[in-house]
């Protein structure tokens, strides 16, 4: 059946879904709380707009010292990108995610993966409750 594997439309990752502006990306990293998952560093923040209830937004961040060659980057984002999909309403609203790949990314099987991060979100999902 063609299309059977696509994504029901609530778990679409959209282009308003994402980080995109430099400063944004800055401003997380330098004001935000970091979480360590050993595979990924999971740093987010509070958007600045009281009462925002936009969904959250994720960027996803791979660099060529802590992964590798362009391929292995590629991989890594996408794992990320899709553990976020499959899992962002366990993520509050109105929050800024960066997910940065680690060199254990890859080494790790996808559902190790998204353990860690079901567990960081729902410590994140007590804090902003």
């Amino acid at each position: 059946m063609p299309g059977a594997d696509r994504p029901l439309p609530s778990q679409r990752l959209r282009a308003s879904q994402r980080v995109k502006r430099n400063r944004d990306f800055l401003a997380t990293r330098e004001q935000g709380r970091r979480a360590d998952c050993g595979a990924f560093l999971l740093v987010w923040r509070t958007r600045p707009a009281p009462g925002d209830t936009t969904p959250a937004r994720v960027g996803v961040v791979a660099s060529r010292a802590a992964v590798g060659n362009a391929v292995a980057r590629n991989r890594a984002k996408r794992r990320l990108r899709e553990v976020y999909r499959k899992h962002q309403a366990l993520v509050p609203a109105g929050l800024d995610l960066i997910l940065t790949a680690r060199p254990a990314l890859l080494r790790l099987a996808l559902p190790e993966v998204e353990a860690r991060f079901v567990t960081v979100c729902r410590k994140l999902a007590l804090r902003h409750v």
